[in-house]
């Protein structure tokens, strides 16, 4: 798994507990689930990561959008969802 992933693993574990399970689909490719069905996924792939969600890809720059960041970005798209 790269550490990218993992780091953003862990943060998330804690942030979308509430609602969302995580999957890894692969050592580079991450799951968030909500009843077993995939809402979105995150794809390192070397210097980017790519987050498709709703069929709408979104590429970050790993060298700016670490990974406490992302996290951030994501519980507040996620965490209102949850009801």
């Amino acid at each position: 798994m790269s550490d990218y992933i993992k780091e953003l693993r862990d943060i998330l574990r804690k942030e979308l507990a509430k609602c969302y399970a995580l999957g890894l689909k692969s050592a580079n490719v991450m799951l968030i689930l909500r009843q077993g069905k995939p809402e979105a996924t995150i794809k390192d792939s070397g210097e980017y990561v790519i987050v498709t969600i709703a069929g709408k890809e979104y590429k970050y720059d790993k060298w700016y959008t670490k990974p406490v960041h992302l996290a951030k970005v994501l519980t507040n798209y996620f965490n209102p969802r949850c009801k």
